[in-house]
């Protein structure tokens, strides 16, 4: 079974519904998104999480923004409004692209479709914007399975296969980024096995991506993030796939903090590693990953283990959420077009004509 992390159920009217991931996975809760403070919140908390899913719920986001229009607001009050509402959303998280890419998408296409039809109401700009949003989860379920399509490759029968956070269905609207790989690398017959890393501080990795493959009935086996190193010194991977939230136009790639070094690591032991993201991950307008804002975490996440306090008063606390893995790192980045190997800003500015 491969989770539907998001759907929008309804029309103009309607909501988003998503997988609660802070319950996972001692409880599978759906949290049902009405308005536009409930999304803000939910991206901000990580009730829903992972780069392209993010993108793909703020452009439901703009859906709902438009429901709390009056109805006697004429187009420009809507687009106004429209607009504001996506400065809004775009406070929620700094660091994956998606969100801001989806969201200048949905609002282009409003003031396209304004400026394109003189008898726009306000109701066929609602209709207008639903579709376009109703188009990037289309749009996202389809690149995740060719980004799976694209990487199975990659995976040798009988191999060890080792990723980081959470880059599966949860994180997307379709089927995952890196996990995408592995579920496409399952279709074909292979036998292999994932060695998931824990991902403190908020263990997506073993609340999120070793549930995902167990529903999948991938064989995976958790480990501490602090292992990895000595899995690979033993020869038991094969290669390393993770996904992205940031990729800048030179192929650094930001994703969750500790994905840099599994990159070291991998480097010294000769062993492959793959970043799997969608084209709408890459931002062109960044030249280096020097340039990628870094979220930074409240303290009480690394404070606290759930309810327990683990950490003495008074003592700093260091949370960034993601950090860059260099290109020069890099085997190659898998996206939905193709496979760009040993990336460069020649090569990405190649693959994107």
């Amino acid at each position: 079974m491969i989770a539907q992390t998001l759907k929008w159920i309804g029309g103009v009217d309607g909501f988003l519904e998503l997988i609660d991931q802070r319950r996972l996975p001692a409880e599978l809760v759906r949290l049902q998104c009405a308005d536009i403070g409930q999304l803000y919140e939910a991206i901000k908390t990580l009730a829903v999480r992972g780069a392209p899913a993010i993108g793909v719920a703020a452009g439901y986001g703009l859906s709902l923004a438009m429901q709390q229009l009056k109805p006697s607001a004429d187009t420009a009050e809507a687009i106004a409004h429209l607009e504001k509402s996506a400065e809004y959303l775009a406070q929620s998280r700094p660091t994956a692209v998606n969100l801001f890419w989806a969201l200048e998408r949905v609002k282009n296409h409003a003031q396209t479709f304004v400026s394109e039809n003189q008898n726009a109401t306000q109701t066929s700009l609602r209709e207008a914007v639903l579709a376009e949003a109703n188009g990037i989860y289309a749009e996202d379920v389809d690149m995740c399975r060719r980004i799976g399509e694209n990487g199975q490759k990659f995976i040798k029968n009988g191999a060890g296969i080792l990723t980081h956070c959470n880059a599966g269905a949860l994180a997307t609207a379709g089927q995952g980024t890196a996990l995408s790989v592995m579920f496409e690398a399952q279709r074909k017959g292979k036998k292999f096995k994932v060695y998931a890393d824990e991902t403190r501080p908020l263990l997506q990795g073993a609340r999120l991506t070793a549930w995902e493959l167990k529903q999948a009935g991938i064989d995976v086996v958790l480990i501490c993030d602090n292992m990895a190193g000595w899995l690979m010194k033993q020869g038991q991977i094969g290669a390393v796939i993770t996904g992205a939230d940031r990729i800048a136009a030179n192929g650094d790639a930001a994703n969750k903090i500790g994905t840099y070094s599994l990159s070291i690591l991998a480097g010294n032991h000769s062993i492959p590693f793959y970043i799997a993201a969608p084209s709408s991950t890459f931002d062109l307008s960044i030249k280096s990953g020097g340039q990628i804002p870094i979220e930074q975490r409240d303290a009480d996440e690394v404070r606290f283990f759930g309810d327990r306090k683990i950490a003495p008063d008074g003592v700093d606390i260091y949370n960034p959420a993601f950090d860059v893995t260099d290109a020069e790192n890099i085997t190659a980045i898998i996206t939905e077009k193709g496979v760009i190997e040993s990336p460069s800003t020649e090569k990405i500015a190649e693959h994107f004509k």
